[in-house]
């Protein structure tokens, strides 16, 4: 992914970045991610954040999740690499906050944000372990990190996702045993983790409901770049399905 202003990285520029992609959104609305708005009112239950709590949220997209937190008195600022869902962003809520950065170079001061966010998106930034250590150093002493993203069930799949060329949760989806220990390394307590693999199904089913078939939509999201079967036997061979972690600085 690429910040305004600077270079885009050579490996994504190569993939297709499906998040952006306009066939996806008419398919799943502006949340762009299973589970939609319905998982984040669910975290932010869990988090019982006090009224005016800071709230980050990283891989913002669209500005979904940061518009619905500050209709709740949070104190919400959305962050994305992506220019174009940015401009589409600024488009739709001029007056919110959004900020082209990376989830691996967070702009903020150590100790700033009572929560931060990451739907779908840490699967998406590449260097996990490296963001996670930024997560940490944002947030304050005790603050909240929702993570609600893919992940796969058989590990030995995963370098068949990451030879996919696409920019997407499904090929940077992480094994449990890694996010677990990405999180602990950095000291994180585990408050939540919770399934919720039938809102990757209903986000499936959606995408066939759209095109007509999975191997529809791959073509044209993709432009015909990448064929269904190369990236079912990926699924098949990791199984991925879908999770939201609560945890505490």
């Amino acid at each position: 992914m690429s910040v305004e202003g600077e270079p885009a990285e050579p490996e994504v520029t190569q993939r297709c970045r499906v998040y952006e992609q306009e066939t996806v959104r008419t398919a799943v609305g502006n949340a762009i991610r299973p589970g939609g708005l319905a998982l984040t009112r669910a975290a932010l239950t869990a988090c019982a954040l006090p009224a005016g709590a800071r709230i980050l949220d990283i891989g913002c997209g669209l500005g979904t999740t940061v518009a619905y937190c500050r209709e709740q008195g949070f104190a919400a600022v959305g962050l994305d690499a992506s220019a174009l869902l940015l401009q589409k962003a600024r488009e739709r809520a001029a007056s919110l906050p959004f900020i082209g950065a990376l989830g691996q170079r967070l702009p903020f001061a150590d100790a700033t944000m009572d929560a931060l966010f990451a739907e779908c998106s840490l699967s998406l930034l590449g260097e996990v372990a490296r963001a996670v250590v930024e997560f940490r150093r944002v947030l304050r002493p005790g603050g909240l990190l929702v993570v609600s993203d893919l992940y796969a069930r058989l590990p030995e799949g995963i370098p068949l996702l990451r030879q996919l060329p696409l920019a997407c949760c499904l090929s940077g989806a992480l094994s449990p045993q890694e996010l677990a220990e990405t999180l602990a390394a950095q000291n994180f307590d585990l408050l939540l983790w919770e399934d919720h693999s039938e809102a990757l199904r209903t986000f499936t089913a959606r995408l066939i409901f759209s095109h007509g078939s999975l191997d529809q939509f791959w073509q044209c999201t993709t432009r015909g770049s990448i064929s269904n079967g190369a990236v079912q036997e990926a699924i098949a061979c990791s199984k991925p399905g879908y999770l939201l972690v609560v945890a505490r600085n």
